[in-house]
């Protein structure tokens, strides 16, 4: 049985089989441990009170009176010392008596067989209609010594008790089996459209997805897969959308490297064409250098459950030296840069930190105009080291700020710069939660964007 609504079911039946034979030994133990003794004491009390019945009164038809008692219920024995005995009532099952017990009751004893009847289940001992499943008492009759054995009738009083009884019983059992298959159907249904939606997901349709509205765990889990089929139809989405970036990134300087070596081949050319054409080779070979190192950094950075090394490192002379590798490119477009940094040190990875710092920078240099303004600053605030990027770029819109550090995200203003793949911020994210830090974009009061990067201080 491999599905769950048939093993849901089965686990059902076996509890509701397991639940009634707990019942019935937890019922049988009460017998013989509380009631059985009880049991005995009463219909030993009622035999007593019935051959005390017979001794004050001489004149009584014994015969007459031990039918008129089988009449009210009961199965009774009488016999004497000759050994005439007679029945009277419904018939006993078995009619053998332990050996000497007659004798005994016959000589003043009384017989407590309920009682001592071996501890047999509930049926066979409570219900069990057998001569030595009585309760007997000696009484005199006509000058001769008798003895008296009676139990009640169980077929007689409790006839319609056993008919209602099983009635119940068999109504419970199949009112609750019928409740368990539509219980569990309800149950599984769900989880049943979970699955199919599960292997439309597999096969990237992200539509039609069911909207299973429960207050369980169900609905929880329903909620839960609804948010990853969103969170999988967006990072598709994402994933083509780079697929598409990437292949143009890669494509553009290709055909132009393709396109400018074979201008090269012309014997004729000029001296100057010729150095153009191949400083042109070598800034598009440059361009897909760096995409690559882009690419295989955030593949290394996705197999660490934490930094392959810790050094302490100064992060106000990292900081400096990052700017002055970009100084150029600020030059070039005339920007003005400004940096405010206190002095201070953190326990990190040296590379994976200026991996954060060129790519902020990178940011500020391709997005703001030329003659813009770029401003770093670097304290220490509460045990934290914060550093902010601002530019007086186009800025980040309010819906794209969140998404910008998601892999191959690209910004529409970011899809018409030249060179971007939607890595750079990603990596900064990344290597700042390895550090146990955090980043965020906002509104520059330059105008532009800006980023502020905290790191947990030393």
């Amino acid at each position: 049985m491999k599905s769950l609504y048939g093993k849901f079911v089965l686990v059902s039946v076996l509890v509701l089989t397991g639940g009634l034979v707990l019942s019935y030994l937890i019922v049988n133990s009460v017998y013989h441990r509380v009631m059985k003794e009880d049991n005995d004491a009463k219909h030993v009390a009622i035999a007593d009170s019935m051959a005390t019945f017979i001794g004050e009164n001489s004149n009584l038809d014994l015969d007459q009176y031990m039918r008129t008692q089988a009449d009210a219920g009961y199965i009774l024995y009488v016999t004497d010392r000759e050994g005439d005995g007679s029945f009277y009532g419904g018939p006993f099952d078995d009619k053998t008596l332990p050996p000497g017990t007659v004798e005994k009751v016959l000589s003043g004893e009384t017989y407590h067989g309920m009682r001592d009847l071996p501890a047999e289940t509930f049926w066979a001992g409570y219900f069990a209609n057998d001569l030595a499943n009585t309760a007997g008492a000696p009484f005199t009759y006509d000058g001769r010594p008798h003895a008296l054995f009676i139990r009640p009738d169980i077929g007689l009083l409790f006839s319609e008790l056993h008919w209602l009884t099983a009635i119940m019983l068999v109504s419970i059992a199949v009112i609750g089996f019928l409740a368990v298959l539509v219980t569990a159907k309800r149950l599984i249904r769900p989880l049943t459209e979970l699955t199919e939606a599960t292997n439309r997901v597999a096969e990237e349709q992200f539509t039609d997805l069911p909207d299973i509205r429960r207050a369980d765990e169900i609905g929880q889990l329903s909620d839960s897969f609804r948010r990853m089929a969103d969170k999988l139809a967006e990072n598709d989405l994402a994933r083509k959308a780079f697929i598409s970036d990437v292949s143009h990134d890669f494509q553009s300087p290709l055909q132009n490297m393709r396109g400018y070596a074979t201008l090269l081949m012309n014997p004729e050319l000029s001296r100057d064409r010729r150095l153009e054409y191949a400083k042109i080779i070598h800034d598009e070979s440059g361009r897909l250098s760096g995409l690559s190192r882009q690419l295989l950094l955030l593949t290394s950075i996705d197999q660490f459950t934490a930094l392959p090394e810790r050094v302490s490192i100064n992060v106000t002379r990292q900081l400096k030296e990052a700017v002055r590798k970009f100084r150029w490119s600020f030059d070039e477009k005339e920007l003005s840069v400004s940096m405010e940094a206190e002095n201070m040190e953190i326990c990190g990875d040296r590379e994976l930190l200026e991996k954060v710092w060129e790519n902020l920078l990178s940011n500020a240099v391709k997005y703001t105009p030329d003659g813009g303004e770029v401003a770093i600053v670097l304290k220490k605030e509460d045990h934290q080291v914060t550093v902010t990027v601002e530019d007086s770029g186009p800025g980040i819109a309010p819906e794209d700020r969140q998404r910008v550090f998601e892999r191959f995200y690209r910004t529409e203003k970011a899809r018409g710069k030249e060179g971007g793949t939607g890595l750079g911020l990603s990596i900064v994210k990344e290597v700042v939660g390895l550090h146990g830090g955090s980043v965020v974009a906002s509104v520059s009061d330059l105008g532009g964007a800006k980023f502020t990067v905290t790191l947990p201080g030393r």
